[in-house]
């Protein structure tokens, strides 16, 4: 018995492939453009003041081949890993990346959280299984995930550009930003927090809007939810026309106008009003939930 417990034992220690530790470093330019694919693990990505790109961590023993090339500008860190494979096998990587603060990200995962900090130039960051978190600039950046949350926060509370933000089931939490955003969620919250936009349009099927920033002069504001709460308290002045309106909710209006029934036989109530010279425009609409506006 015990002869064949070893044995198994043995098979099972040799089928198994052991982790591989990676630290390696190329040259970069200031400006490269890095590209980063891994299936599983996580990314954690630093601008610094180096022209490298450095690459330390772990990847799974199971993994086919690790490939870390440059092309020109172009710089691609790739886990590949096989076609076909049968069992459980380890295709993880642990990846800790150092690139030039100005670089440009594109970067994908299938079950592996991003973070990335310090870096000033435009990001692509997707997952399908996990969540994504960076530091903006003054660059558009595109952060999307299946199953997990996004977070961006603006460097010192300053950040101006383009944010597309996006997730499924999941929250998304946006700090400071400033410019265009669009935010959409299936299931989860979304919160805007600080900043101004000059156009922002925030939906969630299932989960509550709350937005607390201010809106440019002839900006436009959209925000709806199926199923959930819309709070928006706008930071300084607003001048805007709002077009309010809840199925089954109550508004609760700080500027003064009050919400009217749409029909004595049915639970709905709207609000249409203008504030200042009402050269922006606000949209809210919730199917199932309450709406309050306010500002500081």
């Amino acid at each position: 018995m015990n002869r064949l417990i070893l044995t198994t034992l043995g098979l099972l220690l040799a089928s198994t492939a052991l982790a591989e530790d990676v630290d390696r470093t190329i040259d970069a330019h200031s400006g490269a453009r890095v590209s980063v694919s891994i299936v599983e693990g996580s990314l954690d990505i630093v601008g610094w003041d180096r022209n490298e790109v450095q690459v330390r961590g772990t990847i799974g023993g199971d993994v086919e081949e690790f490939v870390f090339e440059r092309d020109g500008k172009d710089i691609l860190i790739k886990v590949k890993v096989p076609s076909r494979n049968s069992g459980r096998k380890d295709y993880s990587a642990n990846l800790d990346i150092r690139v030039p603060a100005g670089s440009s990200l594109d970067v994908g995962t299938v079950s592996a959280d991003i973070e990335v900090e310090g870096v000033t130039s435009e990001q692509e960051l997707q997952s399908v299984s996990g969540d994504v978190s960076t530091e903006a600039f003054a660059a558009d950046i595109d952060a999307e995930t299946v199953s997990g949350d996004v977070e961006i926060e603006a460097h010192n509370d300053r950040a101006s550009g383009e944010w597309e933000l996006s997730t499924v089931s999941g929250d998304i939490v946006a700090i400071g930003l400033s410019g265009e955003l669009e935010a959409n969620v299936v299931s989860g919250d979304i919160r805007v927090i600080g900043g101004g936009f000059s156009r922002a349009r925030i939906e969630t099927v299932s989960g509550n809007l709350d937005f607390s920033a201010a809106l440019a002069a002839g900006g436009k504001l959209d925000m709806e939810s199926v199923s959930g709460n819309i709070d928006l308290e706008f930071e300084g002045e607003v001048s805007a026309r709002f077009d309010v309106e809840s199925f089954s909710g109550r508004i609760k209006n700080c500027f003064g106008p009050k919400a009217e029934r749409t029909s004595k036989y049915a639970p709905g109530v709207e609000l249409s009003f203008s504030e200042g010279a009402g050269d922006g425009r606000v949209s809210l609409s919730t199917l199932n939930g309450n709406i309050e506006i306010c500002k500081r």
